[in-house]
This record gives C-alpha cells, sequence and structure tokens, in this order.
C-alpha cells in the first residue's frame, strides 16, 4: 500500500516536471516566435524617418526583449542591492565590447533602477546598430550566462543564437530614443500586446520560409493537402499574394544591404585611417634610427678626436730631462712630481716645444729654480 503510494507520487512528480518543462519550451517557443513578427513589423514600418519611442511597434518590441532578457531569470538580490534585472546581466558580459556604451549609462543621473538601466542601453543599442552584437558578445561568456538564468532560459538555448540572427536586420533602421521620460523610470512592467501579430497566423503574406516551401510543393502536386492556415483561393490570388510577399522581403533585403554597404564603407575608412597612422608611425621610426645613427657617428668623431688630443699632449709633455731642479729649491712634492714625469716618455727637445701649440711657454732668461744643462 505505502509503496504504491510512493510510486503514484513519483509518477505524479515525474508527470508534473514533464508538464512545467512542456510549459517552459512553449514559453520559449512564443517569445521567440513573436519576436521574430516584431522585427518583421518595425522593418516595414520604417521609412526615411527614425522610429522614436512614440512607435507603437517598438514599444511592444521592447517589451519583448525585455521578457526574452528576464526569462528564468534570477532576480532575487541581496538585501543591500535590491531587485536585479537583465542589466546586471548585460553590465558584466558585455563589458567586452569595444567601444561599449556600458560606463555612460551607469554614470546617467536621471536613471537609477536596474530595469530602467536596462531599458537606456537597449535604446542606445538600437541606436548605436549594434544590438545584435550586444547580445552575441554577452552569450559567448557562458559562465556569467549561467550565474544569472535559470535552466530552460531562452539565453542558455539554441533560441539564443536564433534571436542574434533576427536583431541583425534592426541594423538597417534609424531610431531615435529620448533617455528620459516615463518609458525609463523602471517602475512599469512591461506588458506584451499580442494582437497585432494575429495576423501572422492566418495571412499567407508572412508564412515562414519552410511553410511556403511546403504550400509551393503541395499546390502542385495531384493530391495536395490544405493548409491549415491558408483559405481556399484562386490560382491568381495566389499569385498576387506571393509576389506582395516577395515584394516584402525584397524591401527587407534591400534595408539591410543598404546597412552592410554602409558599414563596409565604415570598415574600410577606419582601415584607412589605421593605414595612414602605420606609415606615419613607420616614417617617424625611420627618421628616428637615422637620427640616431648620425649622432652615434658624431660621438664616435669626438671620442677620435679627444683620444687624438689626449696621445698629443701625451708625446708634448715637457721630457724630465731637459729640466734640472736646482739641488738648493727642491721639496720632496718637486720631487714626487719629477717621479712622475719621468715615467713618460718623452722624445722631444725644448725647440721642438716652442714650434708647436703648446700652452706651455719657457722664457728665454734662466729661472732662479732652473738651470740649463
Amino acid at each position: 500500500m505505502e509503496q504504491s503510494f510512493m510510486q503514484s507520487a513519483m509518477a505524479m512528480g515525474a508527470q508534473s516536471k514533464k508538464g512545467f518543462s512542456r510549459s517552459i519550451a512553449v514559453e520559449r517557443k512564443n517569445l521567440i516566435t513573436v519576436c521574430r513578427f516584431s522585427v518583421k513589423t518595425l522593418l516595414e514600418k520604417y521609412t526615411a524617418e527614425p522610429i522614436d519611442d512614440s512607435s507603437e511597434e517598438f514599444i511592444n518590441f521592447a517589451a519583448i526583449l525585455e521578457h526574452i532578457l528576464s526569462h528564468r531569470f534570477k532576480g532575487s538580490g541581496s538585501w543591500f542591492d535590491g531587485q536585479r534585472s537583465f542589466w546586471d546581466f548585460i553590465r558584466l558580459a558585455c563589458s567586452k565590447v569595444p567601444n561599449n556604451c556600458i560606463s555612460s549609462i551607469e554614470n546617467m543621473e536621471n536613471i537609477n533602477s536596474s530595469r530602467a538601466k536596462g531599458r537606456a542601453w537597449l535604446r542606445v543599442a538600437l541606436m548605436e546598430k549594434r544590438l545584435s552584437e550586444y547580445i552575441a558578445t554577452a552569450l559567448r561568456d557562458s559562465r556569467t550566462t549561467r550565474r544569472f538564468y535559470d535552466e530552460g532560459a531562452i539565453m542558455l538555448r539554441e533560441e539564443a543564437t536564433v534571436l542574434t540572427g533576427m536583431l541583425i536586420g534592426l541594423g538597417a533602421i534609424d531610431f531615435s530614443f529620448c533617455l528620459k521620460g516615463e518609458a525609463l523610470d523602471g517602475k512599469s512592467e512591461a506588458v506584451i500586446d499580442y494582437t497585432p501579430y494575429l495576423k501572422f497566423t492566418q495571412s499567407y503574406d508572412y508564412l515562414s520560409d519552410d511553410e511556403d516551401g511546403q504550400s509551393v510543393d503541395s499546390s502542385n502536386s495531384d493530391d495536395s493537402v490544405e493548409h491549415p492556415y491558408i483559405p481556399l483561393v484562386t490560382d491568381e490570388e495566389s499569385w498576387r499574394n506571393k509576389c506582395r510577399k516577395m515584394e516584402q522581403r525584397f524591401k527587407i533585403i534591400n534595408a539591410q544591404k543598404g546597412y552592410l554597404e554602409e558599414l563596409v564603407r565604415l570598415r574600410e575608412s577606419q582601415l584607412k585611417k589605421v593605414e595612414m597612422e602605420n606609415k606615419k608611425l613607420t616614417a617617424g621610426l625611420e627618421e628616428l634610427q637615422l637620427q640616431s645613427q648620425k649622432e652615434k657617428r658624431e660621438l664616435e668623431n669626438i671620442i677620435l678626436e679627444l683620444q687624438e688630443q689626449l696621445c698629443y699632449w701625451c708625446l708634448t709633455i715637457i721630457p724630465i730631462s731637459s729640466i734640472f731642479i736646482s739641488e738648493k729649491d727642491y721639496t720632496p712634492s718637486m720631487l714626487g712630481l719629477c717621479g712622475s714625469l719621468s715615467s713618460l716618455p718623452s722624445c722631444k727637445s725644448l725647440p721642438s716645444l716652442r714650434s708647436t701649440e703648446c700652452l706651455v711657454n719657457i722664457s728665454a732668461e734662466p729661472s732662479p729654480a732652473l738651470t740649463p744643462s
């Protein structure tokens, strides 16, 4: 009896665990699907004018992305740092992004809460056209990601890679936001409005590529199967819808192409600047090397000249043999001097000293201390 009760309890626990995992999987799928629809609506809405906070499509997109980044987030902070949000994860995981906006958002005076900083980061990343780059960099830091998210979160699954691919297309859109106001107060919860996306499940224009291929194959086959979301239409209507869908795809691809071309031009200009700086540094280095070689040669010439002068003065010192110190006037200090002079080699006489540019001048008159030999 007791054993059967334990088995039934374990079975119920396993079943509830499976049901919980299934519900999490459904949440992931729904959020990614709605995010894809939201990106499509933004691309369709965009014209020449930038999209700002007044756009309903952007408000919904921001709410969807906030829900994705907060999915299965470990939000309970300690007693002194308050409630955490996905900004705490972005702040650490995206710190290695070159020229990032993390520090500037941290230093904003009018934004205090973690949620408000996360919303400000989302807008700045969209204006920089680098949202996909930020999230891709954060996903590469798997240790930090597992630290902030529970098992089953979108950021820990392969759906996150799909998300980064979807967000690349937003680089073709110009955004303009004011980083003040109610949207960044961080007090209100982000609410998703699903009503604009209900048409995607009933319209042929927004089918995925796989569904489109299946519908085309089925229409060409003899025993075709009716698609559950496509009403029965004539061939003319089908081709008209298909042309409209291809036109929409062309607009999206053309916008992405323009963005990528602009990005390539920017990288080329940066590369040219780096090459010019490299040339300047190389020319400066060569000039410094030539200058150092010139100074080295000048120093070597000075050393040789000093060595020649030293040898000259050693050879032109008055020989001790031509000078006699009077026995009456000698002192011990003079004897020491005579001993030091006698050790120097000399081969020149007094007449030769007068003919040179020696600084010692010997007068013709006999000195009281010196007597000629």
